[in-house]
């Protein structure tokens, strides 16, 4: 591996496959994509059966299905959906977009939109970014109902700032499974994190409002 200019990650078995096996996966992947994108069956439910069709089949081995599931991020988006609903119904969200509103009442609602990037954001650099995405969404809707404007824009700020986990290595695993073969410090992701998130926010925001006006 050294000779090749190749850097393992981790021992890992080198299995080449079946080729039949290939194609019934392929094809099993490619039914579930045409069965969201003509409405046939909702996306979980299409992705959930294509799974289960795979293990009966014996494309996807059991054994893998079970070491596939994140048990954490599972657990960690089951608990934030009931916290998410929470904020919405005991008014905490309408708190949080009443704060944001008085600070933001004398700009335009761009400004209030690159805060609520910038506030998901962060969250994200700490959280599982579907976690930040559904502590966020209430705050967002609040907004734009207070703005009286569109919620699709708020929505979609929420959608792409929550995917913006660059600043730290434990907002998302691609960060932590670099942290250690790559001699990464703590301090290193904000360095390069700290542009790149600004660059996507100043081109995200504009293509949001180009796409999904107010």
């Amino acid at each position: 591996m050294a000779s090749l200019g190749c850097l393992p990650l981790a021992n890992r078995e080198l299995h080449l496959g079946q080729p039949r096996k290939l194609v019934l996966s392929i094809a099993i992947f490619a039914l579930a994509i045409m069965a969201m994108l003509f409405d046939f069956l909702p996306a979980a439910v299409a992705m959930s059966t294509a799974a289960l069709i795979s293990l009966l089949i014996g494309v996807l081995p059991l054994r893998e299905g079970y070491q596939a599931i994140d048990g954490p991020v599972l657990v960690l988006l089951a608990a934030m959906i009931p916290v998410g609903e929470a904020l919405e119904t005991s008014g905490g969200a309408d708190l949080i977009a009443n704060v944001l509103l008085r600070f933001g009442s004398d700009w335009p609602v761009v400004v209030t939109m690159v805060g609520l990037f910038l506030l998901s954001m962060l969250l994200s650099n700490v959280v599982n970014n579907a976690a930040a995405a559904l502590l966020m969404a209430p705050i967002a809707s609040s907004l734009a109902n207070g703005f009286d404007v569109s919620l699709d824009p708020f929505l979609m700020v929420v959608a792409v700032s929550a995917s913006c986990a660059f600043l730290t290595p434990i907002g998302h695993q691609s960060n932590t499974l670099v942290l250690g073969p790559g001699g990464y410090r703590f301090g290193d992701y904000w360095k390069l994190g700290l542009p790149l998130s600004l660059v996507v926010l100043a081109v995200a925001i504009p293509l949001i409002l180009t796409v999904w006006p107010l």
